[in-house]
This record gives structure tokens, sequence and C-alpha cells, in this order.
């Protein structure tokens, strides 16, 4: 309200103090009244509509900050959003895995443990040492993964087959797994342009170069090749020349990984195991980027040291975009159809509060 407003009131409210007890009004007297109704009415007049102007004026200003707020409010919403967004994905990392419906552990989980139909044993899940699903498990309720490659897994002797995720892999890829208890190796001599160790050394070297590396050893037996056919009729056998332009037409198509090979044992036990000579020729391949979401990871050991079955699954994930050159649209997430299902059980767990972890396995 401006100063001029506020006089014009005061002036008024004062006229109407000093002349209503100097001027008595009779009650048959209208003309008074209708003075000073009239005086009360102008005033009021111009206070509404110098108010209604200052209302209008400011309003007229407020368009401008309106959208600057409002636009305020909605970036605050989107951080907010993006936050929790966020925290729900570090909470649970597996969230958006394309997955076969899990009501089967779910019954599973509620009746207890079973019987594996092979050997007798008691198991929950599945049975880690014959590679079956138990009774209360059907076989046609587990996923089937098909893989684009052969996948051998290198077990210690020491590991814990109840402890091993390594299982998980033979249940779900049957086809296209294999797993072999150290020493038995398989033989690899002569395939090292078409096998690859998944390992992290001072040697390995990301997936983004394995087809780089590969066909380098290619080219260097094609090499090796021409030269021997170079050399003295008398020192070749027939086989070899007649099956040598082929080998250099096969070498030459280009890098072709046939088969991947995985260690499956405690980290402390893996020395004895890459150290064999049976593996030291093939090419080292380490997953840099993935991080480790296993409830056993050991400690001092980086979170880019994978579980098996998560070295096989991003392995994979990574071919599949790196390699193949082909965008990855969850082809081979039920790899971890198991792991996730135990994963959150376990974290819902720890989060209810128990001391102790749910035995799944033993």
């Amino acid at each position: 309200m401006n100063r001029s407003l506020r006089c014009s009131l005061f002036v008024g409210f004062l006229g109407i103090a000093i002349v209503s007890p100097v001027f008595p009004v009779p009650h048959d007297s209208s003309c008074v009244s209708l003075h000073i109704f009239s005086f009360y009415r102008c005033t009021y007049d111009t206070w509404f509509k110098n108010r209604t102007f200052w209302f209008k004026e400011r309003m007229a200003l407020r368009p401008s900050v309106f959208p600057q707020e409002s636009e305020k409010s909605n970036g605050n919403c989107m951080e907010a959003k993006q936050s929790q967004t966020a925290s729900v994905a570090s909470e649970d990392p597996l969230q958006n895995l394309h997955l076969a419906s899990q009501e089967v552990l779910h019954k599973a989980q509620r009746s207890g443990r079973s019987r594996c139909l092979q050997c007798g044993g008691s198991r929950m899940f599945y049975c880690y040492t014959c590679y079956v699903p138990v009774e209360n498990v059907p076989t046609e309720q587990i996923p089937l993964v098909q893989l684009p490659l052969k996948i051998d897994i290198i077990k210690h002797p020491n590991e814990t087959d109840g402890k091993s995720t390594a299982v998980h892999a033979k249940l779900l890829a049957p086809n296209s797994v294999s797993i072999y208890t150290y020493p038995c190796i398989p033989e690899y001599e002569g395939k090292d342009h078409e096998v690859v160790l998944v390992f992290p050394g001072p040697q390995s070297i990301s997936i983004k170069d394995v087809s780089f590396h590969l066909q380098q050893r290619m080219e260097s037996k094609s090499r090796s090749k021409t030269d021997d056919l170079d050399a003295p009729p008398f020192k070749l056998k027939r086989t070899e020349v007649e099956g040598g332009s082929g080998l250099n037409e096969s070498l030459h198509k280009g890098p072709a990984l046939k088969r991947v090979v995985f260690i499956d044992s405690t980290w402390s036990q893996t020395n004895q195991i890459t150290s064999d000579e049976r593996l030291r020729e093939l090419l080292q391949v380490e997953l840099k980027t993935r991080k480790t979401c296993f409830w056993r990871h050991q400690k001092g050991k980086p979170d880019t040291f994978l579980s098996t079955i998560e070295a096989i699954y991003y392995f994979l994930v990574d071919y599949h975009s790196d390699m193949l050159k082909e965008k990855y649209k969850g082809q081979y997430d039920n790899l971890l159809f198991f792991y996730s299902f135990m994963y959150r059980l376990i974290k819902n767990a720890k989060d209810s509060g128990e001391k102790t972890k749910p035995k799944l396995i033993h």
C-alpha cells in the first residue's frame, strides 16, 4: 500500500472519529449518515483499486521467475530420480537381467532340501557332483542357454564343490560347458590361435584386442606352413603337401575363437594351474571393467576379480559386442539364473538382520 493511500485512510477514519461525537446523528436524520457512508465507500473503492493495480503489477513481473523455479524444481526431481535409480542399481547390480521365471527356485527354497535322482544325495536346488537339478526342481523348468563358444573349466582339486559357481554353467549350458579337475586338462597344443585363457595377469589383454592377437598367431602359423612347403620334397610327407593349401586358406579366413578356458579355484591356489605348461602358451584375457557382486569375495583382492560364473557371463557379453560386433539383447543372461537368485536370497537375509547366512547347498 502506497503512502498517499495510507494517508487517505487515516484522514478518513480520523474524520469519522471527530464528527461522530460532535455531531450526533438523530435516528430520523439520514443526510449525515449518507455523507458518512459515501465517504467510507469512496475511501474503500480507492484503496481496492490501488491494491488491485499493485497486485497486477507484481503478477506481471512474476512469470519470468516462475518458469525458473519450475525448471529448478523439475531439475531437482530428475536428479532425485536418477540418484534413486543409481542407488537401486548399486544395491542390486543384477536387476536388469532378462531371466526365465525363478518361481521354481522359490518353491524349492520353501520346501527345503531334496534328493538327487542320480546319486541320492540331499541337496538344495541342484546336485553339484552330478550336475543335475534335484527332485523338486523339474529339469524342464530350468532354462537352457545356447553359447557361441565352447567353455572349458579347470577346477582345482581342493575347491569345495558346494561353494563353486562353475556348476551353474554346466547346468544351464550342458552342451557347451565341460568341467575338468586338475591335473586333468584338455590338449590345446597347436590350437593357441583359437583358444584363450581368461585370467588376470601382467601379460593379459583386453577382450577388444583378442581378434588382433589371434590374427597374428594365425598369420605366424601360415608363414610357418609356407616355409615347410618350400623345403625339399623329400623332407615333406605326402599328407602335408596335399593338405597344405587348405590349411593356408583356413588360416587366412580371419580369427575364429572357438574355445575359452576358465579356472575355478580360490585365488591363492590358481598359480599351480596357470603355470602349467599346457596352458602357458594360451593367450590370456582379463575382464578389466567388470566388478563382482559375489557374496564370498576374498578379502584383499580387487573387485574386478570375478567368480567363475560371473567371468563366463561377462566374457560372453563382451565377446558378443566387441568381437561379433552385434548388439547384446540378453541372450546369455540366464547363465546367472541360479547366481542371481542366491545373491538376492543372501542379500535379503543380511538386510533382515540375520547373523548367519542361509546354507544354500551344503
